[in-house]
């Protein structure tokens, strides 16, 4: 019996959620493996995951199949489901074939043979050509869509307005505009700083431009930032330009269709270049985390294209004094060159959420002093969280550190600790999970028996296609079922063994601390160990900081 693992993928949650092809893949593999009488072992799929990337959790999976071995092959619907760029589809082969496994896809056009690869190999160069190709027309058909004078419709507009009916251009808004209107009155007339105006529209409820239109439950509203508010100053969408003014950036018919007597804001195409990247770290429990990281470049001024679009209604002085009084305070990321050494362990004690970081100039001296804060009091209140300490974080840094010294003062009883720490996870594990595995994938493997048998049966006319629709999805329902609760059992079996792998290495490095090294430290060194440790640190209002999480959850309060 030749085992096979499919997989299918799509490159958007809109697919995921919302379509059919990643359906229609698994339903294809299925015929296909069932056709060639292969044993589906596993089927594996990406929601929402592009292959330009090679960091994809469903691939990761597929690969770690592949290298526990009994894999002989790894089934796509089109080549590209694996990765859509060449390079990334001959690791791929060369990886699975140290294991014995091959690669195979439905549109295979040659063979295991060296012409047959080589002729794979040069139709996936040209469909990269062809993408590439189609990705440049749709830029220029961008720029030139722009050029006429037509907007080009993102994911939300700005903030203030709302798509026309063609979606090539915008309408006012006026709920979002007269809060545009009211920011630049409070900076531009009123004094007002960008910190005093965040206040002020949290404290009334003001919907942000990042929070959801549909949102109605409370937790679902987002609060403002100093940058935001900045980018609206800054956005000549609601700066006012004369129709003499704005023609001189657009193209003689462009301006020609325009109002002689009216004014216009301009909304730029062109000004970012912005890339993404899927990367995947290894968190603190020893499983992977994917996150898209971003990378931003502005480009040069004279590649903008100006789009006209309607006056948001601010008088063009009020835009002028409001960018006056904000264009010497250049933004500084909260930490500065500071690396704080709680960020992400330190929550807030009444309310739980995580702490946030914040820089001060003091007065007179103008040197920075840093500062930890629960943002929940900040951006809503005493009535969300009564924490409103801000906790300096050169006192809460050591006080953490000193009570984790305290703590390393006996090595055996931290041990004894730790040995605690695995026993509660042992426990909470069943018996035999090997067993219960093994259970479970007995079942998979008989709803695919089943699976198969209903459709031998609906091909020989023994049951309608209605019926056999009914009972795939009844089998899919248990396959769904036995397929989370084995996911389940190998995510607290692999917990497990990560923290068992790291308790030697964590008790050695925190002997060796004790001993006196830990006075050599760095901060980046402490963050570190304290996220191995498990380390979670709850700050309350009054000062005091306990330390728990991990194998600390018998420690007690520590000293303020």
């Amino acid at each position: 019996m030749t085992n096979a693992v499919t997989y299918s993928r799509v490159s958007t949650q809109e697919q995921r959620q919302h379509g059919y092809s990643l359906r229609q893949q698994k339903e294809a593999l299925r015929a296909y493996c069932l056709g060639e009488g292969w044993e589906i072992v596993a089927e594996v799929e990406d929601g929402g995951q592009s292959g330009a990337s090679f960091e994809r959790p469903g691939l990761d999976r597929v690969r770690d199949l592949v290298a526990g071995g009994g894999i002989d092959l790894v089934v796509a619907q089109d080549r590209d489901r694996f990765a859509r760029e060449p390079a990334y589809l001959y690791l791929l082969k060369k990886e699975f074939s140290e294991q014995g496994t091959r690669l195979r896809a439905l549109n295979d056009r040659g063979d295991d043979s060296p012409e047959g690869e080589l002729t794979d190999g040069i139709l996936d160069q040209l469909a990269k050509f062809e993408r590439a190709k189609i990705a440049e027309r749709s830029r220029r058909g961008k720029m030139q869509k722009a050029r006429e004078g037509r907007l080009i419709a993102g994911h939300t507009p700005n903030y203030g307005f709302r798509y026309n009916g063609g979606r090539d251009g915008y309408v006012v808004h006026e709920p979002e505009m007269e809060v545009v209107r009211r920011i630049f009155r409070m900076v531009g007339a009123e004094g007002a700083s960008m910190h005093g105006v965040r206040k002020a529209l949290d404290r009334e409820g003001v919907p942000t431009p990042q929070t959801p239109r549909k949102a109605k439950r409370p937790e679902e509203r987002r609060w403002w930032s100093k940058r935001t508010i900045r980018d609206i100053i800054e956005d000549d969408c609601y700066r006012p330009h004369s129709h003499e003014e704005i023609a001189l950036h657009l193209a003689p018919d462009v301006a020609a269709r325009l109002d002689p007597e009216a004014s216009y804001g301009v909304w730029w195409f062109g000004r970012r270049h912005t890339t993404h990247e899927r990367v995947a770290e290894v968190g603190a429990d020893g499983t992977r985390e994917y996150r898209l990281r971003q990378k931003t470049v502005v480009k040069p001024r004279e590649q903008w294209i100006a789009v006209p679009v309607p006056d948001a209604g601010v008088p063009g002085a009020l835009v002028e004094a409001a960018r006056a009084r904000i264009k010497d305070r250049v933004p500084t990321p909260s930490s500065g060159d500071r690396l704080y050494e709680l960020r992400g362990v330190l929550f807030c004690g009444d309310c739980g959420s995580r702490m946030v970081t914040n820089r001060v100039l003091q007065p007179g001296t103008k040197r920075p002093a840093h500062y930890y804060r629960c943002p929940k009091r900040q951006h809503f209140g005493k009535e969300a969280c009564p924490n409103g300490r801000h906790l300096r974080a050169e006192g809460v840094e050591g006080m953490v550190w000193e009570a984790v010294e305290r703590g390393l003062s006996e090595p055996q009883a931290l041990s004894r600790q730790y040995d605690r720490l695995l026993e509660r996870m042992r426990e909470g594990m069943r018996r035999d999970p090997d067993r219960e595995m093994a259970a479970y994938a007995n079942r998979l493997a008989d709803v695919e028996r089943r699976r198969a048998a209903f459709q031998d049966m609906a091909a020989e006319g023994l049951i309608s296609f209605g019926e056999l629709r009914v009972k795939l999805a009844g089998l899919d329902e248990v396959r769904g079922a036995a397929e989370a609760e084995v996911e389940k059992l190998r995510g607290a079996r692999e917990r497990l063994e990560f923290m068992e792998q790291e308790r030697d290495y964590v008790l050695g490095e925190l002997a060796r601390v004790s001993n006196g090294a830990g006075e050599d430290m760095t901060p980046d060194d402490k963050a570190r160990q304290y996220r191995g440790m498990g380390l979670k640190a709850l700050a309350d209002r009054e000062g005091n900081v306990e330390l728990t999480g991990g194998m600390f959850v018998e420690w007690g309060p520590s000293s303020r």
